[in-house]
């Protein structure tokens, strides 16, 4: 059998990202042959929830069920405040495709806005002009460790009853206000990726304030299963014939964890600060070599934190200077062969993806321009754990400039 090649990349998105610590924790698990999710998942929901400053946490096995989890447990018939079908929801136009997906997949009608240029997130004018008496749902997606102005968002939500779900999976640790993101909302999300502000490999979790919405997100991600939930199920008496061990009392799916995500994560977790100070400094030290290079002449925008906010940063986004947008594919696949590794920000402007035209979203053919100007001039590079030597930034910064003036 051939092996199969991985790229080794001078400066990759994220380096070491597992450490000899984490392993040993998945070991442990793995030689205490409880794989599946058990007492290391229930104490790192407990530690999160806690830290994040929201009663529960549920942990699931990716931050994109993260989100399904949270727009299917919005419309379920068990709570209270929910929505329905061909109720409209509306989400940034820069954003992922399981931010989106779960909407439509939940007979949601997805309203796109436009963004905010200096903070990638969600343009509040914007937001504000797509409400309508059908929108019953806001779906934010909170950008690489940045945020948008999340108190005239709160105004928004309780002047039109919007179900609020904030997509957190890549800004874990960003503070509004000294408030964390993802805490604001009626559910917010977290993805415990590779590259993420802490890995699992994979898994995620979900946050909330109340016991209903905690009853439900437990119950959809473990089939629909009444195990576990503390919650009055006497009203399920009647249905003598069913096993009380394996009584089914909701729609639901399997978006658990194993013990192993859990111990890797929470492992993680407890470093958690470390991380994103060093994300911090190498985002400082980055941007201060850029501007002391003989060769800068403001090529690039750095985008940076908005009032009230304290981000924990994922990614290092960029701008291109306008003048060299027509050469951003070319320069970009310079830095791949070169081993700088990079990302669009998120997905581009997704009104371009040809899914959407797929499931006709915009057939309006509504324009987004502040989207378009990040799809077109803008990308990102990693943020190390680890500090950075100022060689090798200088190296990346000298790489950077040369191959964008080649």
């Amino acid at each position: 059998m051939s092996k199969i090649k991985i790229k080794k990349f001078y400066y990759p998105l994220l380096n070491n990202a597992i450490s000899d610590s984490d392993i040993q924790k998945g070991i442990e698990v793995l030689k205490s042959k409880q794989l599946t999710m058990s007492k290391i998942t229930r104490k790192f929901e407990k530690e999160f929830a806690s830290y994040i400053g929201s009663k529960f946490a549920v942990m699931v096995n990716s931050g994109s069920s993260a989100n399904l989890l949270s727009v299917f447990a919005s419309c379920n018939p068990l709570r209270n405040k929910r929505f329905k079908r061909d109720d409209e929801a509306i989400i940034p136009s820069i954003c992922w495709s399981t931010s989106l997906w779960p909407l439509v997949q939940a007979g949601l009608k997805p309203v796109f806005a436009d963004i905010n240029k200096e903070t990638l997130n969600i343009d509040i004018d914007s937001l504000e002009s797509k409400i309508t008496k059908k929108t019953k749902v806001l779906m934010m997606v909170h950008v690489l460790g940045l945020s948008t102005e999340m108190d005239k968002v709160r105004k928004l939500v309780k002047k039109y009853n919007l179900i609020l779900i904030e997509d957190t999976c890549e800004s874990l640790g960003t503070m509004y206000k000294n408030k964390f993101l993802g805490s604001f909302g009626d559910f917010g999300t977290y993805s415990f990726y590779y590259s993420h502000q802490i890995t699992a490999g994979e898994g995620g979790m979900v946050v909330c304030n109340n016991r209903e919405d905690y009853n439900l997100l437990m119950s959809l991600r473990s089939h629909g299963w009444s195990r576990g939930l503390k919650m009055n199920l006497s009203k399920y008496k009647k249905y003598k014939g069913v096993d009380k061990k394996f009584m089914f009392i909701n729609s639901g799916f399997n978006l658990r964890p194993t013990e192993i995500q859990a111990a890797i994560g929470f492992n993680q977790f407890k470093r958690k600060n470390i991380f994103k100070h060093n994300r911090s400094k190498n985002r400082e030290k980055i941007i201060k070599a850029f501007k002391k290079n003989s060769e800068w002449s403001n090529q690039f925008i750095f985008i940076k934190e908005n009032k009230n906010t304290k981000p924990s940063w994922f990614g290092m986004p960029i701008l291109l200077n306008e003048k060299y947008k027509k050469k951003k594919k070319k320069f970009l696949e310079s830095l791949d062969r070169i081993g700088i590794e990079t990302r669009p920000i998120i997905s581009g402007n997704f009104i371009n993806q040809p899914s959407v035209d797929l499931y006709k979203l915009n057939e309006k053919k509504d324009k987004f321009p502040n989207a378009q100007y990040v799809d077109d001039c803008g990308f990102f590079i990693g943020l190390q754990t680890e500090i950075v030597s100022d060689l090798k930034i200088k190296k990346l910064v000298s790489i950077m400039l040369k191959t964008l003036e080649t």
